[in-house]
């Protein structure tokens, strides 16, 4: 018997879809699905506060 997917305090995270349009790894959708059955933005298209690479500044 199937079932459905399983209850989480989380909400699915919300992509930017004008970056996920053309991603290929995604396929337009803006997130992928784990292993563990877990949304994530994805990797390719999608750039998150924390993917930021710290940038130097100007004294």
């Amino acid at each position: 018997m199937a079932y459905g997917a399983p209850r989480t305090p989380v909400l699915p995270p919300h992509p930017e879809l004008s970056l996920a349009r053309d991603c290929e790894q995604c396929l337009g959708w803006g997130t992928v699905v784990t292993r563990d059955g877990i949304h994530e933005l994805c990797h390719s298209c999608q750039s998150g506060p924390d993917d930021d690479k710290a940038a130097p500044t100007l004294p």
